[in-house]
């Protein structure tokens, strides 16, 4: 019996009629098209299908759909700012983080919340933080040096989004 579920997928309201038993991943792939999260393993395993859950990275293949009603959920086409890749997008493009790409939404998911828990991140965090996220091609290197300039780039993004102290006035 269908259940009426509603959400907010990358900023936008949605509400959608679902079987109970639906995956998260499921619902954004064959309800939403949103084709950029990935299935990979089927048992949260290699992270390819990684999102946002109310700012949390989880693996949205062993999450149900039904789980999330209410919540915000973002995608990696939810990263980008119009026409800006956010800025962890654009550190695995500069770095060259990235060979066929299967793992690389997930990666870029779990690095964007990896870094803004944890701004000053070292190289023994990230790859802490990457562990559950599979890659096959790339051998994490060229990852992991685009998480630290991601997680570089998010910072003074950060700081010049906050506003200036007034100037001291001389009395």
């Amino acid at each position: 019996m269908p259940i009426t579920l509603h959400l907010t997928v990358n900023g936008a309201p949605v509400t959608a009629e679902i079987e109970p038993h639906t995956l998260l991943v499921q619902f954004l792939r064959e309800q939403l098209r949103l084709s950029g999260t990935h299935v990979g393993c089927d048992t949260a395993q290699c992270g390819a299908c990684t999102v946002h859950l109310n700012g949390r990275a989880i693996k949205s293949c062993n999450q149900l759909a039904v789980q999330c009603d209410g919540m915000e959920v973002t995608t990696i086409e939810g990263l980008a700012n119009g026409g800006a890749l956010h800025p962890m997008q654009a550190a695995f493009r500069e770095c060259h983080g990235l060979q066929c790409g299967f793992c690389t939404p997930g990666m870029v998911m779990c690095a964007t919340a990896l870094a803004a828990a944890r701004p000053d991140l070292s190289e023994a965090d990230v790859r802490h933080g990457l562990d559950g996220n599979l890659c096959r091609c790339t051998g994490y290197h060229n990852i992991v040096r685009a998480v630290m300039t991601g997680a570089q780039h998010m910072r003074a993004d950060a700081g010049a989004a906050t506003p200036a102290a007034p100037a001291a006035t001389a009395a």
